[in-house]
């Protein structure tokens, strides 16, 4: 099993844009690579979602 890309708490974003997003899950995978479950704020309101590896990209400082 190779190591994931993210770790928990990490802050990525999608490589098509959008809200910075924080790693709050790794699902693993032995057939494909990880999908990473992150959160985010929508105005006031926390948001979730399921995302492939390939998606994301570290949120540049």
């Amino acid at each position: 099993m190779a190591k994931a890309a993210y770790k928990v708490g990490d802050v990525v974003k999608l490589k098509s844009g959008g809200p910075d997003m924080t790693v709050k899950r790794i699902i693993p995978s032995s057939t494909q690579s990880d999908s990473y479950e992150c959160q985010w704020f929508a105005g006031k309101g926390l948001q979730n979602g399921i995302f492939a590896q390939e998606s994301l990209e570290p949120k540049q400082p």
